[in-house]
């Protein structure tokens, strides 16, 4: 990649779960999420994962290290203009945190590291074209698109939050997102 990589999916090619660590933000590689659960956070030796420009490295939990075991990973690297990853801190406050991302989002997932029984979320401009942003999909459930929440604001460089809930903003939670670009410019080419 050239770069090292703070996002990561990780599933075995068996009935293993859905594994997702986030290395931006200030969590640390010893803390796994599942992509197919509502589970809060997990931290453990053995989930471990450590990463360079060249290789990612896990621990021996067979969720992410099974002997035999054939394993697909998805690795996100923040690109300036085009993604980014990272964490930021709930307030509680229907003024919630504003995160920098240096573009305007065209697709954000998230999830509430600190407080289980909380869905991931997915959140698009595709969808929804101006704010308040409320229509959600949830990866971690087979529910339909929900549009109940107005989960915030997406801003020409970066997002808003604008929700109490435990899902985007409990006060003092922890929430790791990926982010991708609008109208990516990193790579635009003039005509």
């Amino acid at each position: 990649m050239g770069t090292t990589p703070t996002f990561f999916i990780i599933k075995s090619r068996g009935v293993q779960v859905w594994n997702v660590y986030s290395l931006a933000g200030g969590i640390t590689g010893n803390t796994i999420l599942q992509l197919n659960s509502t589970d809060a956070a997990v931290t453990g030796s053995n989930i471990s994962l450590t990463a360079s420009s060249t290789t990612i490295g896990f621990g021996s939990a067979a969720q992410v290290n099974g002997s035999g075991v054939n394993f697909v990973a998805y690795c996100f690297a923040p690109v300036a203009g085009y993604s980014a990853f990272g964490s930021y801190t709930g307030n509680g406050s229907a003024d919630g945190p504003f995160v920098f991302t240096g573009f305007r989002p065209r697709f954000i997932m998230f999830k509430n590291a600190t407080t289980g029984a909380t869905n991931w979320q997915i959140n698009d401009s595709a969808r929804d074209t101006y704010n308040v942003v409320n229509k959600r999909l949830a990866p971690s459930n087979s529910d339909a698109e929900a549009t109940n929440f107005d989960f915030g604001d997406f801003l020409s460089n970066g997002f808003k939050i604008r929700q109490t809930d435990q899902t985007w903003n409990r006060n003092g939670d922890t929430y790791i997102y990926a982010c991708f670009a609008e109208n990516p410019f990193k790579y635009a080419n003039a005509r």
